[in-house]
C-alpha cells in the first residue's frame, strides 16, 4: 500500500530538486509538465503538476516517519548539504511524544518533517518547541509550522 498525494508547483525543476532531497529518490517520470516519484521508503506516489498558480493551505504540514534516531539525523545531514533543513528539533515534546526531527519547506511553502518519537509523553508540546503551533509563526511568513500528522490526531 502506498499513499499517492498530488501537489502544485509554479517551478517544476525546483519542486523535484526538492522532494528528490526530501525522499532521496528521484523522479519515475518527469514530463515538461509534469513529474511523479514512487517511493518504497516511505510508501508514496507523489505526482508534481506544473501551475500557473498555487494555494497551499496554511494550517497543514506533512510528515515522514523514520524508525531510528539515525534515520532522522541521515536526513538532516542530506537536506543541510543541500541548504534545504529549516529547524531541526532533538528529543522535544511535541504532540503528546518526545521526537527529533528535521524540518524542510517546499519551494511552494509547504512544510515537512521527517521524525521519529522516541516515548509518548502526556504532555502536548513543549514550550520550547515549535511544533504543530501556528503561534510561531511570524507576521508575513509564507511557510507554515501548524496542523496535524499522525501523532498530532
Amino acid at each position: 500500500m502506498k499513499t499517492h498525494l498530488n501537489l502544485a508547483t509554479t517551478d517544476l525543476q525546483k519542486s523535484v530538486s526538492f522532494y528528490s532531497t526530501l525522499l532521496n529518490a528521484k523522479p519515475t517520470k518527469t514530463l515538461i509538465d509534469y513529474a511523479l516519484f514512487i517511493t518504497d521508503e516511505p510508501g508514496l506516489e507523489l505526482a508534481i503538476d506544473l501551475r500557473e498558480s498555487v494555494s497551499p493551505t496554511l494550517d497543514t504540514h506533512f510528515g515522514i516517519y523514520v524508525e531510528t534516531p539515525e534515520g532522522v539525523e541521515t536526513a538532516i545531514a542530506r537536506l543541510q548539504s543541500a541548504g534545504l533543513a529549516d529547524t531541526i528539533e532533538r528529543e522535544d515534546t511535541c504532540c503528546y511524544a518526545n521526537q527529533t526531527k528535521v524540518w524542510a519547506t517546499d519551494p511552494e511553502g509547504r512544510r515537512w518533517e521527517i521524525y521519529t518519537v522516541h516515548e509518548d509523553t502526556k504532555e502536548r508540546d513543549n514550550a520550547d518547541t515549535a511544533c504543530c503551533s501556528i503561534a510561531t509563526i511570524s507576521a508575513g511568513e509564507s511557510r507554515s509550522s501548524a496542523g496535524r500528522h499522525v501523532r498530532c490526531s
